[in-house]
């Protein structure tokens, strides 16, 4: 199956393009772009994929989605056993195609990395959350679990359950 990847702070490397959909011979793919705003920045740049579909009753797995991405936000997984009970479940929604938080990932949205532009993403230059993210987060979603202290607490609280 695709999955859609991140960047390493969290911020998500989907820019809404919508090449690949343009792109899927079997117009399996449906993508809806919107723009990032200072309290809501999902992707370096200006936009972001703020609805993504695929259709897995029409993918072809050619491939030709994963080629024509130029941030390389979808890839393909191992994952190759596509089954369900529905027709509707075989539509991943973004929320299901999202790669996982890695550990020290913040999730989106929050701020670039302060001095950085997309291109410097792009290039790799970007290899974590800075302590700037990590106070944006943390004001603005205090309780947001993939912030270092709110891990601890978690993790405490599963270990008294």
């Amino acid at each position: 199956r695709h999955q859609l990847n991140r960047y390493p702070d969290g911020l998500e490397k989907c820019i809404g393009c919508e090449l690949c959909a343009w792109a899927c011979p079997a117009d399996a793919i449906y993508v809806e772009a919107d723009s990032n705003t200072p309290d809501a920045q999902y992707s370096p740049g200006e936009r972001y994929g703020r609805v993504y579909q695929i259709n897995y009753l029409r993918c072809i797995f050619c491939g030709l989605c994963i080629e024509a991405c130029p941030t390389r936000a979808l890839t393909m997984t191992n994952e190759y056993e596509l089954a369900g009970p529905t027709r509707e479940g075989l539509i991943y929604e973004k929320q299901d195609l999202l790669a996982p938080l890695a550990e020290g990932m913040l999730a989106a949205p929050h701020p670039m990395v302060p001095g950085t532009t997309d291109t410097d993403y792009y290039r790799g230059v970007v290899t974590g959350p800075t302590p700037e993210q990590e106070a944006w987060v943390r004001a603005h979603r205090p309780d947001d679990p993939t912030l270092p202290e709110n891990k601890v607490a978690t993790v405490a609280k599963e270990a008294q359950a």
